[in-house]
């Protein structure tokens, strides 16, 4: 230019720069771009005014998304924006790279951002040329977004606050990589550190309790929300004069202090500090501003992790009791599993309730549902039971009771949806002589493994669930236990997890129950490792999330030493026995007191008595029904040494009548049940009590042969004359 000349318009010489400009603005979803910047984004070279969609269209779908991300990282933080953009053509070829730099702003009353900034060609090597393979290598974009790629992958699968921890110390950036790390967190108005790596624990403790006030870049952080960048030790002593003398003896040369943010609010700061002068480019901070994302995020997600397992552990400790001092004449052992998922707390509960005259109940029951509703219900349910029990009433009451209590509840849920109802067993111990007093709520069946190793279900009589009709009854069961019989209660999530039913999860437990030897502890572990793994008094953790349903464990072994030791005082095998009441309106029971008989005799090793046995209690407990108007009481029992046994069988009812052998006629259709008993057991007779009177029938484990003397005469030598195994059940 001569002197004197005008000044060129800026337009002019930025064209002459081959420089163009725009003009974004969010809320009216337009770009005003310059003759050049048109050109850039390969349009025809002339001022226009196009939209988001127009421009988009031009730009990779990559970069288009890290504009956005830039503009508002520049926003907050209150930097230039700058960005490389591939531009593409119609067919979505790249045509050429520009780079954008621009001071965004954002208008709060408009929610929008607006931007004004230029956009410059840059020079790429051409492809095949040394310096082109080395940039294709050594491609910024690539390695930035594996490097991302790998870090998002990895704070995602860390499960706790110091695996976070650990894989942030363990990240290698792209091209540069801090040597010190720490992560700053808010408690009140203070300023602490959650963790760091790359300095002494001892250096830290200045920064682990500072006010958030203080002259220091992390605190500062944490009330601004923004981003604070120190490229060199001059420009930290400038900034911050009072705690510069706290950073300078670690000998770093640059800095980068990050928020961390998490639900829209700011939780803390991430430092990353470096042994180099670093120059923190825009692509730099981008990098380092997608890790304090990812950062914030994981730490959040641990955070309410680690707060989860923390209420789950408080919830157990409060719900789950422990089991109290020791019970002369007793051995107790218990354990609960938790389903996996959410707090890791369900409606599974047992608990042990001391009464008077030294004797004490056993409770174990389970609320419907796995979720924070059926742990309070439970735990609700829980107290009521201890209290009507303290009151001194008798099992079925206290159920009755409960029921009531429970469906008050269920009557007060806020959405009628969500009844709920429970089972729940009830047994009342006298550990002085081994009776058990139960009342049932639609709830599983106890099981009694005797000392012998005999493992059965016994059927008790029981009422409805919990919460289902409030005036349902609930009868009372009572069993004896003999010295070294263990007593099994649990819910159905031991008996039901990996696929079975009833009767297949039963048979699984039940050979657990006659084929393990060690004390009771030991037994409660094998009961639950064969459902699915080992297990501690309470599990959590990874094997506790492939739990199908909670888990509810309590076993009492009454007067026995090997209950706790493994050692057995007990002469094998002591009496065998079982007791069941057949009520007039429950004949169905009849097929339940001839599986008791079964598994009584699972190891008699003559099958032609077992059958005739049962067959001859299905006889006897039907004439009670048909021919009297009272209940038949069946007691069962195996006792002797192995190759002596004998089986006694004994049927009592409360009629006044007794049955006498008739000799029917061909056509008859009665009237032969005594001749069965005579020709098929080896002893039986009628006996009259004060009240009704009891059938028994025997036999007795003989040899191969039939007999003890080999012959063919004694008693019982007819049952060979009758098919018994073909006798329907």
């Amino acid at each position: 230019m001569r002197t004197g000349e005008p000044l060129p318009e800026v337009g002019e010489v930025l064209t002459a720069l081959a420089t163009g400009l725009w003009h974004w603005d969010t809320a009216a979803r337009e770009v005003t771009v310059d003759a050049e910047a048109a050109r850039l984004l390969g349009l025809p070279a002339r001022g226009a005014r196009l939209t988001e969609s127009q421009v988009r269209a031009r730009l990779h779908p990559v970069d288009w998304n890290e504009v956005t991300g830039v503009v508002q990282r520049a926003v907050a933080e209150n930097t230039l924006a700058e960005v490389r953009i591939r531009i593409m053509d119609e067919h979505g070829r790249n045509v050429r790279v520009v780079r954008s730099r621009s001071k965004p702003s954002f208008d709060s009353a408009r929610k929008a951002y607006e931007l004004i900034g230029t956009l410059q060609e840059v020079a790429e090597p051409t492809p095949g040329t040394p310096a082109g393979r080395s940039a294709v290598t050594g491609d910024w974009r690539r390695s930035r977004e594996a490097f991302l790629l790998d870090a998002g992958r990895a704070l995602a699968e860390a499960r706790s606050t110091a695996e976070v921890l650990r894989v942030a110390a363990g990240l290698a950036m792209p091209g540069f990589s801090p040597d010190g790390l720490a992560v700053f967190g808010v408690s009140g108005d203070r300023l602490t550190v959650i963790g760091h790596h790359g300095q002494p624990q001892n250096d830290m403790n200045a920064f682990v309790d500072m006010p958030l006030e203080t002259d220091y870049p992390a605190a500062e952080v944490v009330r601004t929300g923004r981003a604070v960048y120190l490229s060199s030790p001059g420009q930290y002593r400038a900034r911050y004069p009072i705690t510069w003398p706290l950073a300078e003896r670690f000998g770093r040369q640059s800095w980068a202090f990050l928020p961390l943010v998490a639900g829209g609010r700011t939780m803390g700061a991430w430092m990353a500090a470096f042994a180099y002068p670093v120059a923190f480019t825009p692509d730099e901070r981008s990098v380092l501003t997608t890790v304090a994302r990812m950062l914030a995020q994981a730490l959040s997600r641990a955070g309410a992790a680690e707060t989860q397992r923390e209420l789950t552990d408080g919830l157990q400790r409060t719900m789950l009791p422990a089991l109290g001092p020791e019970i002369p004449g007793t051995t107790i052992a218990a354990r609960y599993v938790p389903t996996g998922g959410g707090l890791q707390v369900g409606g599974d509960w047992y608990d042990m309730i001391p009464l008077p005259r030294g004797r004490f109940a056993l409770v174990i029951g389970d609320v419907q549902g796995h979720d924070v509703r059926a742990a309070g219900l439970m735990g609700q349910l829980r107290i009521a039971l201890r209290a009507y029990a303290s009151e001194g009433h008798r099992p079925d009451a206290v159920l009755s009771r409960a029921s009531h209590f429970f469906h008050s509840l269920a009557d007060s849920a806020e959405d009628p949806a969500d009844l709920r109802f429970a089972t729940c067993f009830y047994a009342e111990v006298d550990p002085a002589t081994g009776v058990v007093e139960s009342a049932r709520a639609g709830h599983l069946d106890p099981v009694v493994r005797m000392a012998d190793g005999t493992a059965l279900i016994l059927a008790t009589e029981g009422g409805l669930p919990l919460g289902v009709d409030p005036d349902s009854d609930y009868p009372t069961s009572r069993l004896a236990l003999e010295p070294g019989d263990t007593l099994m209660l649990c819910t159905d999530g031991l008996v039901e997890t990996g696929g079975h039913d009833l009767q297949t999860g039963w048979h699984r437990l039940r050979v657990v129950l006659e084929e393990h030897e060690g004390d009771l502890e030991e037994l409660a572990d094998a009961l639950v490792q064969a459902v699915h793994g080992p297990s501690s008094h309470h599990t959590t953790g990874p094997l506790a999330d492939r739990r199908e349903d909670d888990i509810a464990l309590v076993l009492l072994c009454w007067q026995d030493e090997s209950c706790g030791n493994g050692t057995s005082t007990v002469t094998r095998p002591p009496v065998r026995r079982t007791m069941l009441t057949v009520a007039q309106a429950e004949p169905e029971r009849i097929a339940v007191a001839r599986q008791h008989l079964r598994d009584l005799l699972h190891d008699w090793p003559d099958e032609e008595q077992r059958d005739a046995a049962v067959l001859l209690l299905s006889e006897v407990l039907t004439n009670v029904l048909v021919h009297t108007d009272a209940n038949a009481l069946l007691v069962a029992e195996v006792s002797g040494n192995p190759g002596e046994r004998h089986i006694r069988v004994e049927v009592t009812d409360s009629g006044d009548d007794l049955p006498h052998k008739r000799r029917p006629g061909e056509m008859a259709s009665s009237g032969r049940g005594l001749m069965l008993i005579e020709l098929l057991s080896d002893a039986w007779g009628v006996a009259p009590r004060g009240e009704g009177k009891s059938i028994w029938f025997e036999f007795y484990e003989s040899p191969d042969d039939g007999s003890e003397d080999g012959s063919e005469d004694g008693p019982g030598a007819a049952r060979g004359l009758v098919d018994v195994s073909s006798v329907s059940e």
